[in-house]
């Protein structure tokens, strides 16, 4: 297949891209830089470089006509959206709508959205959360995303697009970018372990997350694609393993040889959540996808991906 992947110089797109380009699908790349890197950018991959909330920037994508749309491009820090409403609604909404146009003006309905557990806020107050759960939002990201998976399904009814939107729980794993401190939970304080620095921690230690790592978050994309069952839906990508933060720090000390590590508790930012786990039973239902990979083995394979890393910068 021709594939498009949007935010593929990003830390899911860009394994989304190399795990594509494995299978054998040809790969093209749109990302405007914000926040990934060129150099993610699988070699074998077409790359264009384009802002997708900027109407002239389609005319860079001119002869492209995928089989399917990877749709990852987005502003994705709730934390963030908090301080810039506009700049996320730009590059969530603005962007999203315009490339549905784009995308129906080509013949390419086909297109897999990466929505996000924000979408659900504090799940009305009960976990796991499920899909038939009202959406709350807390934050603007949230809204934003959220608001994109309602012009999808009204594109869908109305005007024949493919949509799935994907709500991807708290994603981790080798290559994220651990010099931004306001996106991945996970990243930011494993960044704050290998500085041997303690991990400053916003909102309670207590807080739960849900956290899937990438590898079976591509496979989830993949899956999706592949499956008309998941066209117009919602689906949840998640593991169902309940972690607080604070032992989520513990594991990452210990993977790192460095036991009972410090924690600095602080206020917590706007728009957080306390209680955040999902139930995947509905994508594993009409995709066959499920977790494969629980945080344990995940941090073990960031922690021999780092040390992987070492052995090779020692014998250069």
């Amino acid at each position: 297949m021709n594939i498009l992947v949007t935010g593929g110089a990003g830390f899911i797109g860009s394994h989304l891209a190399r795990r594509a380009l494995a299978l054998g699908h040809a790969v093209t790349v749109v990302d405007n830089l914000s926040t990934g890197y060129r150099a993610q950018v699988p070699d074998a991959a077409d790359f264009v470089y384009a802002d997708l909330g900027n109407p002239t920037h389609y005319l860079r994508m001119r002869g492209l006509a995928p089989d399917v749309i990877f749709h990852l491009a987005a502003q994705s820090s709730g934390w963030i959206s908090m301080d810039a409403p506009i700049r996320d609604l730009d590059d969530n909404l603005r962007a999203t709508v315009l490339l549905t146009e784009w995308a129906l003006s080509v013949g390419s309905p086909r297109l897999v959205f990466a929505s996000t557990e924000s979408v659900y806020g504090e799940g009305e107050g009960r976990a796991p959360f499920d899909e038939d759960m009202l959406p709350r939002p807390r934050s603007f990201y949230g809204c934003s995303k959220l608001a994109c998976e309602h012009y999808l399904r009204v594109a869908h009814r109305e005007l024949g697009l493919a949509p799935t939107s994907l709500r991807l729980f708290s994603v981790y794993g080798p290559r994220q970018d651990l010099a931004n401190m306001r996106q991945g939970i996970l990243s930011i304080y494993l960044s704050y372990v290998l500085r041997g620095e303690p991990v400053t921690v916003k909102g309670p230690a207590e807080r739960v997350r849900d956290l899937v790592i990438v590898d079976d978050v591509v496979e989830a994309f993949l899956a999706a694609a592949a499956a008309p069952a998941t066209i117009g839906r919602e689906l949840n990508v998640c593991t169902g393993e309940a972690v607080t933060v604070g032992d989520m720090i513990r594991r990452l000390g210990r993977a790192f040889g460095r036991d009972d590590h410090p924690i600095a508790v602080e206020a917590g930012t706007p728009g957080d959540v306390f209680l955040s786990i999902g139930d995947h039973a509905r994508m594993t239902a009409a995709t066959g996808w499920r977790p494969t990979v629980l945080l344990d083995d995940g941090i073990r394979r960031i922690a021999d991906a780092f040390a992987a890393a070492r052995d090779v910068r020692r014998s250069a």
